[in-house]
């Protein structure tokens, strides 16, 4: 007898062995039952999640002999005839290769007729957003007022290119991917049943790539089973798929907490030397430190590998797990753009172990600098961020500013005052903002031992109304603490007699933008350029360097 594969092997026959689509389920279980059996159905998923599937089991429970229900008996003439494809009233049409106006023109004559043994005809269009518009369209009317012995089932991966006209005559069931842990179980039950030695971790990577899908798993399962010459065992099919391990995830946290960079590149050459893909290493690593997250805020959510993920939990803080999780997940989106892939895992996992917050209770340093040779054996202290708050420079000087730059600017300050020279007294200040612009733009008007005098013009009492009294009072300290005694500070209103800090910086602007222009009117290979190719020099854009 031939071999036949699990996936077709394995097909539901009834509802109550359909895994993961239980909305569906309920809803079609409720129709059979009380009667309210629609005319046309569409079932909408991607690939292997069950819409073949459904359509079977929904012709069965339409037409088994025992009556319509949700549980057909699975031993009548009508129900093993549609299991192997036989019913003469369940017509399966592809509509990839049947798409035209002419193949659904012929199946709409066919189904005028009552049904040959069954209680219904029931057509199931698979795929059917391939058929063209005219095939829609001859449809329509079939499928808005079929006869009482039709039905129809529509299945698609596409829904939206379905009109609106097709989807508003039918009930529409979503069917979801199927989640990893569902897919684990219903591969374990398999297995069980088929009498093949298998490892809970290998069906877990086969769920993983299967991507939702039932029918892939299976296939996969197949596979594996080949590979594994009758046994599913978790190194044999981590090599099938190229998949990285567990073991090698696992190996890399335990490097991250314990700071080690000789494993972590221990564990990138071992994926190397195993050609594993590093880009599904990644992807699995940040499943990995989101599981880890996870298990810290929510450990009753734990269910693939709970102890685990829980142990970790423990060594990481949550923050360093969210930038951990950013890392991953950029690091596998750079990998094309790194040198080689081995290089790029490298250097995210390098980047792993360098930017990671304080973590509580540590405070090694994960790479310390060679002494010099003269201080061999002698420990070095660190740099602290801040003098003391008891020693006098703390006291003496702002937190923000180092005592040298301080007593560098105070000096500086303290000329230009002697000088009257308020543009200097501008820049020395080093003020921002709204603040020096009011200073920008007034003039030295008179200063004795205990006040200061600034004129501001007309034009810019806007300036003054910006700034209030605390604004004054916060540049009268500084220049109190750069002059060493107390000074009052005012503004008046009036004309300017001289120029400002403002107008000075505009001439020595325009003054230089003239020199950049002339030094490139003279230049030997621009006036060249020009000539050439009778270009014109934009001296907006003309910069002195």
């Amino acid at each position: 007898m031939s071999y036949q594969v699990l996936a077709r092997k394995w097909r539901p026959k009834s509802f109550d062995t359909l895994v993961g689509q239980e909305h569906v389920v309920r809803a079609l279980s409720h129709a059979l039952d009380t009667g309210r059996l629609h005319h046309a159905w569409l079932f909408t998923g991607t690939r292997g999640v069950g819409k073949t599937t459904i359509s079977r089991i929904l012709a069965k429970a339409l037409n088994c002999e025992q009556g319509v229900s949700a549980a057909p008996c699975g031993q009548c003439e009508a129900c093993r005839a549609i299991d192997s494809d036989r019913f003469p009233d369940y017509v399966e049409m592809d509509a990839a290769s049947n798409r035209g106006v002419d193949d659904m023109a012929a199946l709409l004559d066919r189904a005028v007729y009552a049904p040959v043994v069954g209680r219904y005809k029931v057509y199931m269009i698979d795929e059917v957003h391939m058929l063209t518009g005219h095939a829609f369209n001859a449809m329509l009317k079939t499928l808005e007022e079929p006869p009482e012995h039709v039905k129809f089932i529509l299945a698609t991966t596409d829904p939206q290119k379905i009109p609106v006209t097709v989807l508003s005559r039918c009930l529409q069931f979503n069917l979801k991917q199927m989640p990893p842990g569902r897919i684990t179980e219903r591969l374990a039950h398999i297995l069980e049943a088929e009498a093949v030695a298998f490892e809970p971790g290998a069906l877990r990577h086969l769920a993983h790539a299967a991507s939702g899908s039932m029918r892939d798993a299976l296939s996969l399962l197949d596979q594996a089973i080949a590979h594994g010459a009758g046994q599913v065992l978790e190194e044999q099919v981590t090599n099938m798929l190229g998949a990285v391990g567990e073991d090698h995830l696992y190996a890399i946290l335990d490097a991250l907490a314990e700071g080690n960079a000789d494993a972590l590149l221990a564990v990138a050459d071992d994926m190397e030397a195993r050609s594993l893909s590093f880009e599904a290493g990644l992807q699995a690593l940040a499943t990995l430190l989101s599981r880890v997250a996870l298990a810290q805020f929510a450990p009753a959510a734990i269910t693939e590998e709970g102890d685990r993920a829980l142990a970790q939990a423990g060594r990481f803080d949550a923050e360093y797990l969210q930038l951990a999780y950013q890392i991953a997940i950029h690091g596998r989106d750079e990998l094309p753009l790194a040198p080689d892939e081995v290089t790029g895992f490298t250097m995210c996992l390098l980047r792993l172990l360098a930017f990671r917050p304080e973590q509580p209770g540590r405070n090694e340093k994960l790479f310390t600098p060679p002494t010099p040779s003269s201080d061999t054996g002698k420990a070095r202290p660190l740099p602290s961020a801040a003098p003391p708050a008891s020693s006098p420079a703390a006291s003496a000087t702002p937190a923000s500013r180092p005592a040298g730059n301080e007593e560098n600017r105070n000096a500086a300050i303290s000329d230009a005052f002697a000088r009257e020279d308020w543009r200097g007294i501008v820049r020395a200040l080093g003020l921002t903002g709204m603040m020096r612009e009011l200073l920008q733009h007034c003039e030295w008007a008179e200063c004795s031992d205990e006040r200061l005098s600034l004129r501001l013009s007309e034009a810019h009492r806007h300036l003054l109304d910006l700034n209030d009294r605390t604004t004054l009072t916060r540049i009268e300290g500084e220049l109190a603490r750069a002059l060493g005694r107390p000074l009052k500070l005012s503004v008046e209103i009036g004309s300017t007699a001289g120029q400002t800090p403002a107008q000075r910086d505009e001439l020595d602007r325009r003054e230089r933008h003239a020199q950049a222009v002339s030094a490139l009117e003279a230049d030997p290979f621009v006036r060249g350029l020009i000539e050439r190719f009778d270009a014109s020099l934009n001296e907006n854009t003309a910069r002195l360097l």
